[in-house]
């Protein structure tokens, strides 16, 4: 008997693009697969995409809520799987995501969460660049290397009991929150294959306010007894300073892979 997977995707007027992720879900081919979909009382045609695939769907909750983080809870309250994960409305898996987790971790039986890499993809689905996803844990974490591409991770249920649910008062940095609490009472381990894609879209926090993300990783790292005198606490004076430029590292990447695509194709030929 497979491990039951219980799927969360919290939403909020993203309906252009929650129709590709619901069906990424839901074609991942698993089994034992437990889809939840949590939207913050939409008003675009989100609804109408929602109840196309309420058969298919454990439950669907539709109500105003306290931003995504609040989502994410609500929809792991109703949640009764061993492995859990959440799937942002505008963003996809890639076919074997879920068997693969899973596979992992059954393997591993010491490991609590596992993560892979993934790629960037522009608002019509096309891949444009990797996410620069790497091996991390606790004291990674505690330095900054958030090399984590949210899409990809599992963790097992009983760890959301331990160290949950997320703090609704984060808005940017909650799944960074998370990985701290699950890192630091079990190992995380990385996986090397390709689990899912990251939309690159202009109304994403992702795109217009990651610099905003940063606030929030201090206020974990003080919360935990973090220093000013510390490595995170140097990057974070470093981003501040940086910020003007960050956007040219999506273009770099974007170019980096494009380029990789044109030199492997001159090498099939």
């Amino acid at each position: 008997m497979l491990p039951r997977v219980s799927i969360i995707t919290p939403s909020f007027n993203q309906g252009r693009f929650l129709e590709r992720t619901i069906n990424s879900v839901l074609n991942q081919e698993y089994e034992n697969l437990e889809y939840i979909v949590v939207d913050g009382g939409s008003t675009d045609d989100s609804l109408e995409i929602i109840k196309k695939y309420e058969g298919n769907l454990k439950k669907w909750i539709s109500e105003p809520d306290l931003g995504q983080a609040d989502a994410i809870n609500k929809g792991f309250g109703l949640a009764t799987g061993q492995i859990l994960a959440w799937l942002n409305s505008d963003d996809e898996y890639r076919p074997g995501a879920i068997s693969q987790a899973v596979e992992f971790l059954q393997a591993h039986p010491e490991t609590g969460m596992v993560y892979s890499r993934a790629y960037y993809i522009d608002e019509g689905g096309q891949i444009v660049a990797e996410y620069p996803a790497a091996p991390t844990d606790y004291g990674g974490l505690r330095r900054g290397r958030t090399t984590i591409p949210q899409q990809t991770m599992f963790f097992r249920s009983i760890l959301w009991r331990m160290v949950g649910p997320l703090d609704p008062t984060f808005y940017y940095a909650m799944d960074y929150d998370l990985w701290v609490r699950i890192a630091e009472v079990s190992p995380i381990a990385f996986h090397s294959n390709h689990w899912a894609h990251f939309r690159l879209q202009s109304s994403s926090k992702s795109m217009s306010e990651a610099y905003k993300c940063w606030p929030e990783m201090m206020r974990v790292h003080f919360r935990d007894g973090g220093s000013r005198f510390s490595v995170l606490y140097l990057k974070y004076l470093i981003r501040r300073i940086v910020e003007p430029i960050m956007p040219w590292r999506i273009r770099f990447r974007k170019w980096r892979y494009n380029l990789q695509k044109h030199e492997s194709r001159q090498r099939e030929n």
